[in-house]
């Protein structure tokens, strides 16, 4: 197995290609006083308290308050370089447009406002209106690096749920976030919730729908509105956070759910509203529940004692569920509890096993209510093919088909020969060893086509979106290389389409750029698309190969999706200059592409 170093000459080697519009190899700015690096995020305010205003002694939203405040808050808004760089003349004049100032990263998040009208108080919120939110990410999925939606706090957990469920290949990181005080306060939690998002969104890809709130980020079905009153509202009982914000962003990648599959991202809206939640308590009459099992009830989250447990010695209402689930019903056993999980280890909790409910296992009600009523709308697929469904593990909501523990340190002899050499011993050495070798390494096999050895590295538990010390991950080095089988295993294995290197660029501008159609087109399959910031210099490439008559490297663009009627930095179009120079062939391709 070759698990050879790259060097910097074959890093730089692979990075090159036709029409680059930075040098990968040469630059006399380190990263650090290189120009800003621009991400684009929306911001779909829905309403809530954080931009609520007082009027009359009574909270309630207001239109258009919360992007006219913010514009006034230096930490959330840097007019100078906005003003600077004519940003404002880069978009539309009804965009509610901002750019925060520059962060560690050296990245600027630019971000657009996309306001409901109305306004909602969460408490007001049905699905309906997440079907809404989520036509509007896959609607504007293409033109923004991240989303950040605005929610009231108190149904924000049913919303957070629903659409990760709603999101099928999502790519992007999508975050839900409020506050307990309104943003104009001034003791308000709502600045540094939605500074934290926003810089979280635009500077990080996690693909996974998210809450953020007081300094965390949690994956979006695992939370729970614990607190009405304190600034730590919302809990993770049953998954440890996906990020902290402390004094630096510190991203646990090892726990971000990534998708397997090399499909695009859609948004499926269809939800069952013929669900429910029933919580037992001791002494429910079996009335009770016969009336709430009625028609048209078609699911039901049952919330039971403990990990799972119900009356043994109630026949009458084992009887009525018995009954339920015989009909069609589906009937998932969720635990009262706030952390744990449904297990069948008690005479009580295999009762209802044997009645026919489903183990929740430590889904939250939130999450369970949301899965059944996206996976009972699925009309193509029949009951017990439904069941299986809450069983499985869809995107990352419980314990349940997780795919297998990770491997320990003392697994890996690699590393330990590694940490024998050096006379390293102890775990935390061990792992400052394995997260500064490996993305290396990977990218090493990358460039070699060896799945092989990628996969012997995945197994020691390194995360195949690492970045190299360039930036570049080892789908970037696969895509540079044209190594179809190796984008293809690494799309596999969750590798994410929407890193960029430190130069801004992605896995599909390197492929694009050193010409492999397959490695295009497989990408474009699986959601890739060309970025805002790379699009910026497309115009002027496509008139450049225009003018060359270069065929081969405008159909590649072309099959990349990307507007062949884009226009240079002089304003002409590859159509024009083609025309002016009479190339023939180039004409006749762009007047149909």
């Amino acid at each position: 197995m070759d698990l050879q170093l790259l060097s910097q000459k074959s890093v730089c080697q692979s990075a090159m290609g036709r029409g680059r519009r930075r040098n990968f190899c040469t630059s006399s700015k380190s990263p650090e006083t290189s120009s800003d690096i621009e991400t684009r995020v929306l911001v779909i305010n829905t309403g809530g308290t954080i931009g609520m205003v007082l009027h009359n002694g009574v909270l309630s939203p207001e239109p258009n308050a919360l992007v006219k405040t913010l514009r006034k808050l230096p930490i959330l808004h840097d007019e100078q370089y906005a003003q600077q760089t004519k940003l404002y003349e880069s978009y539309k004049p009804e965009d509610k447009t901002l750019v925060l100032p520059q962060s560690k990263l050296n990245k600027r998040v630019v971000y657009t406002f996309l306001e409901y009208s109305p306004l909602l108080d969460s408490s007001n919120m049905t699905p309906n209106d997440w079907s809404t939110i989520g036509k509007d990410i896959e609607k504007y999925y293409e033109q923004y690096d991240g989303f950040v939606i605005l929610h009231g706090t108190d149904t924000m957990a049913y919303t957070v749920s629903a659409l990760s469920f709603m999101c099928e290949n999502l790519g992007k990181p999508v975050i839900l976030t409020g506050s307990q005080v309104p943003i104009f306060e001034m003791r308000s939690d709502g600045r540094d919730n939605l500074l934290g998002a926003l810089l979280i969104a635009g500077q990080f890809v996690i693909p996974e729908v998210c809450l953020y709130f007081y300094h965390r980020l949690y994956r979006g079905n695992r939370v729970t509105k614990v607190d009405s009153g304190s600034f730590k509202a919302f809990a993770s009982p049953n998954l440890p956070p996906l990020a902290n914000a402390e004094v630096d962003i510190e991203i646990d990648w090892d726990t971000v759910w990534r998708p397997s599959t090399t499909e695009k991202f859609t948004v499926y809206t269809q939800m069952n509203h013929n669900v429910g939640l029933l919580r037992l308590f001791p002494g429910i009459t079996t009335d009770t529940v016969k009336a709430f099992l009625k028609a048209p009830i078609e699911g039901v989250i049952l919330e039971t004692y403990g990990s799972g447990n119900a009356p043994d010695n109630r026949q009458d209402l084992l009887d009525e569920i018995r009954k339920a689930t015989q009909r069609g019903v589906i009937i998932v056993n969720c635990t009262q509890c706030l952390r744990g999980s449904v297990t069948i280890s008690y005479a009580t909790g295999q009762a209802l096993s044997n009645a026919g409910v489903v183990a929740g296992f430590d889904m939250t009600p939130e999450a369970a209510l949301s899965k059944l009523s996206h996976v009972l709308a699925k009309q193509d697929l029949t009951t017990e093919e439904k069941k299986k469904m809450m069983s499985r593990n869809l995107r990352g909501e419980m314990v349940a088909d997780l795919q297998g523990a990770k491997i320990s340190l003392s697994d890996s002899r690699f590393i330990q020969i590694i940490a024998k050499t050096l006379s390293i011993g102890c775990k935390e050495e061990l792992e400052a060893i394995r997260d500064a070798l490996m993305p290396t390494l990977a990218c090493s096999a990358a460039k070699n086509g060896d799945t092989e050895t990628l996969e012997a590295i995945r197994k020691m538990g390194t995360d195949l979106n690492k970045a190299d010390y360039d930036g570049r991950t080892p789908l970037h080095i696969a895509a540079c290389e044209g190594h179809l089988n190796v984008v293809e295993y690494l799309l596999s294995k969750r590798a994410t389409v929407y890193s960029k290197d430190r130069f801004g660029d992605t896995p599909l501008h390197n492929a694009i750029h050193l010409r492999h159609k397959g490695v295009v087109e497989l990408l474009r399959k699986s959601g890739a698309h060309v970025s805002s910031d790379e699009l910026k210099d497309a115009g002027t490439e496509l008139c450049r190969l225009a003018a060359s008559g270069d065929l081969e490297g405008l159909r590649i663009w072309k099959l990349a999706g990307v507007d062949m009627a884009m226009s240079g930095y002089d304003g002409k179009t590859p159509l024009e200059v083609a025309g002016a120079i009479e190339h023939t062939e180039v004409v006749n391709f762009l007047k149909v592409a």
